[in-house]
C-alpha cells in the first residue's frame, strides 16, 4: 500500500496552476453565511410548483421535513460546505478535488444563470401589486375590475368573478379570481393549460417592471459588491423578509376560516401523504440554491476553522422553518377558495399561483387592504431580490476564482453579466414565457437531485472516505465520526435515487419540451469536460483517468493553514491514522 505524502499540483499533469484570488474577501460576521443560506430557501417557484401536492398532508407532512433534514439536508450541506470552506473557492474551482468532474461546476453556473433569466417574473409580480396598492381603489377589487375587464363576467364578491362558458350543448359556470385575471390582463392569447404556439405577445407593462428590478440589482452590486458589504446587506434583507413573514402569519390567523386551514396540518389525510412526501423532498433539494452549488461558493467566504457541522444544523432548521411558515400561510390563504368551491360546486381553476396571484384577492377582503397588500408583496419582492442577488454573487465569484483574467475586469464582468441576463429575461414578458416558468423549476428538480447524487460519488468514493474524513478533521480540529461518513456514503444516496424516480414519474412524462435545455444538455457537459481533460493528459487511458480523478492543487489557500496541511500529510503518524489511502481511485 502506497501512502500519499503530499498533494499533487496541476503542473504535474501539464495544466496551469490554480491561483487563489487574494481580494475575494470574507464575511463581515460568521453568521452572514447562515443568513445567506437562509435566503436560498426563499426561492418560492419550486414551492408553488409543488404546493398542489403539499397541501393537505397534515402534521405528518411537516414531520417529513425533519426526517429529510436528518438523513439528507444536513449531510449534503456538510459536503457542500466542506468543499467551499476547505478550498476557499467557488463551485468551479472547488472541483480541484477531482478535476475530471469539474464540469459539475460549469453546470452549476449554467443552471444559476438560466434560473436568473426566468426568475425575474417572481420579482416583477410582487412589484406590480406593490405599485397598485397605492391606488385608492384596488384594480382587482369589485369596483376596480370595471376599469379594465371588458368581458361579461360579474363580480360576485372580492374573491370571485362569475362567468359562463358557452358550448354547443351546454352552458358551464366558471369562477375566476380577480387578482389572477388582473395579472393575465397584461398578456394576450394565453392558453391556461398548455404552451401557446401562437405569435409572441410582449407585455410592455412587464418590460417596465423587469427594467426596474434589474436596475435595483445593478445598484446593489454597484454599492455592495465587496463580500463584507454584500453579506451585511443580505443579512438585513433576510431578517426584514422573515419579520414581515411572521407579521403576515399572525395577521392571517384572523382571516375567516384561517383556523380551518391550519387544521389541515393537525388532521392528516393519508390519501395525500404519499404525494406530499414527494413534494417536500423536492423543496428540500433546492435548499442549496437554484444553481445547486451556491452553498459551496457561500461557504468559501468562511474562516478556515468555522464549525460547519453546527452551522449546517442551524441552516437546515432555519430553512425548514421558512418552508413550514410559507406552507401555513398558504393554507390560510387557500381556505376561502376551498369554501367557495364547495358552496358553488365548482373548482376555481385560476388560483394555482396562490402565493403570488390569488392571495391579493384574499387580502382585499381585510381591513386596510392596501397596507396589507403592500406588506405582503414587499416580503415577496425582498425574497426574490435575495435569491437573485445571491445567485449572481456566487456565479461571479466562482468565475473570478476560476479565471484569473476576469479579476482585473470585475466591474465590467459584473454589469455585463447582469445586463445580458436582463436582456434574455425579456422572453418571460411574453405569453409563451409566462407559461413556461413553472415547468423550468420542475425540470431543474431532476438535475439538482442527479448532481447531488454525483457529488456524493465524487467526494466519498472518488476522492475517498479516508481523505474526506482526514480533511474534515484537519479543518475542524476535532474528530469526524465514521458513522457520519457512512450516512453520507449509503443513506443519503438511497433517498436521492428515490427522489429521482419520483420526479421522473411525476413530471418526466408530462413535461418534456424544456428537458433538453435544463437537464440533458447540462448533464452531458459533465462527461464532456471529463473527456476533454483526459485528452489534455498523457499516458494510457487508464493512467489518464486515474490522474484526472486525483486531487490537484487541493490545499487551504492561507499560508499558515497550507503549511500545517503539508506537514500533516508528511507526518507518518498522522498518515497512518488518518491518511491511509492508496493512489488508486477509491
Amino acid at each position: 500500500m502506497v501512502y500519499e505524502t503530499s498533494y499533487e499540483t496541476s503542473y504535474d499533469i501539464g495544466l496551469k496552476l490554480f491561483s487563489p484570488d487574494p481580494n475575494r474577501g470574507r464575511w463581515d460576521k460568521p453568521t452572514d453565511y447562515i443568513f445567506a443560506c437562509f435566503g436560498l430557501a426563499l426561492k418560492l417557484d419550486v414551492f408553488l410548483a409543488s404546493y398542489w401536492m403539499f397541501y393537505g398532508m397534515g402534521i405528518l407532512g411537516i414531520l417529513t421535513y425533519f426526517l429529510y433534514m436528518a438523513i439528507f439536508l444536513v449531510p449534503i450541506m456538510v459536503i457542500h460546505s466542506f468543499m467551499g470552506q476547505f478550498s476557499s473557492s467557488g463551485f468551479i474551482s472547488a472541483f480541484r478535488l477531482s478535476p475530471f468532474f469539474k464540469g459539475m461546476g460549469y453546470v452549476s453556473a449554467f443552471s444559476s444563470i438560466f434560473m436568473l433569466i426566468y426568475y425575474s417574473i417572481y420579482a416583477a409580480v410582487p412589484l406590480l401589486f406593490i405599485i397598485n396598492s397605492f391606488r385608492p381603489t384596488l384594480p382587482w377589487s369589485c369596483e376596480g375590475v370595471k376599469s379594465w375587464h371588458n368581458g361579461n363576467a360579474t363580480c360576485k364578491n372580492e374573491l370571485v368573478l362569475e362567468d359562463y362558458y358557452e358550448a354547443p350543448y351546454y352552458r358551464l359556470k366558471v369562477l375566476h379570481v380577480p387578482s389572477v385575471r388582473y395579472f393575465q390582463n397584461h398578456f394576450e392569447n394565453i392558453q391556461e393549460n398548455a404552451l401557446s404556439y401562437q405569435d409572441f405577445v410582449l407585455s410592455w407593462h412587464f418590460v417596465g417592471l423587469f427594467a426596474i428590478i434589474w436596475a435595483v440589482i445593478a445598484f446593489i452590486f454597484y454599492k455592495f459588491s465587496e463580500t463584507a458589504k454584500f453579506g451585511k446587506l443580505i443579512r438585513y434583507m433576510v431578517i426584514v423578509a422573515l419579520v414581515l413573514l411572521l407579521v403576515c402569519f399572525v395577521r392571517y390567523l384572523f382571516l375567516p376560516g384561517a383556523i380551518n386551514g391550519l387544521n389541515t396540518f393537525l388532521s392528516p389525510k393519508l390519501i395525500n401523504l404519499t404525494m406530499g412526501l414527494s413534494s417536500t423532498f423536492i423543496m428540500v433539494i433546492h435548499a442549496f440554491g437554484a444553481g445547486w452549488g451556491s452553498v459551496i461558493a457561500l461557504s468559501s467566504f468562511n474562516g478556515f476553522k468555522t464549525n460547519i457541522m453546527s452551522y449546517s444544523w442551524i441552516i437546515s432548521f432555519g430553512q425548514i422553518f421558512i418552508y413550514i411558515m410559507f406552507g401555513l400561510v398558504s393554507c390560510m390563504l387557500e381556505w376561502p377558495y376551498i369554501e367557495l368551491s364547495e358552496s358553488y360546486d365548482y373548482s376555481i381553476a385560476d388560483s394555482r399561483w396562490l402565493i403570488y396571484l390569488s392571495s391579493a384577492s384574499v387580502l382585499t377582503t381585510m381591513a386596510w387592504p392596501n397596507l396589507w397588500i403592500f406588506i405582503y408583496y414587499s416580503m415577496l419582492l425582498l425574497a426574490a431580490l435575495i435569491v437573485m442577488t445571491t445567485q449572481i454573487f456566487t456565479v461571479l465569484q466562482s468565475l473570478f476564482d476560476e479565471f484569473e483574467i476576469l479579476r482585473v475586469r470585475k466591474q465590467l464582468v459584473t454589469f455585463g453579466l447582469i445586463g445580458g441576463i436582463a436582456v434574455c429575461s425579456l422572453y418571460f414578458c411574453t405569453n409563451r414565457g409566462k407559461i413556461l416558468v413553472l415547468v423550468l423549476g420542475l425540470d431543474a428538480s431532476f438535475s439538482s437531485s442527479l448532481l447531488h447524487l454525483l457529488l456524493i460519488f465524487v467526494v466519498l468514493w472518488i476522492y475517498g472516505r479516508e481523505r474526506f474524513q482526514r480533511d474534515m478533521e484537519f479543518m475542524l480540529g476535532q474528530p469526524f465520526a465514521s458513522w457520519k461518513v457512512f450516512t453520507l456514503r449509503f443513506i443519503a444516496p438511497i433517498f436521492l435515487v428515490i427522489c429521482l424516480i419520483d420526479i421522473t414519474f411525476l413530471y418526466g412524462v408530462k413535461y418534456t419540451y424544456s428537458t433538453v435545455v435544463v437537464v440533458v444538455m447540462p448533464i452531458l457537459a459533465i462527461p464532456g469536460y471529463g473527456l476533454y481533460h483526459l485528452y489534455q493528459c498523457t499516458g494510457t487511458i487508464r493512467e489518464r483517468f486515474k490522474r484526472t480523478c486525483r486531487p490537484t492543487d487541493w490545499y487551504p489557500v492561507e499560508t499558515e493553514h497550507r503549511q500545517q496541511y503539508e506537514e500533516a500529510l508528511d507526518n507518518s503518524d498522522m498518515t497512518q491514522q488518518l491518511c491511509e489511502v492508496t493512489e488508486e481511485v477509491n
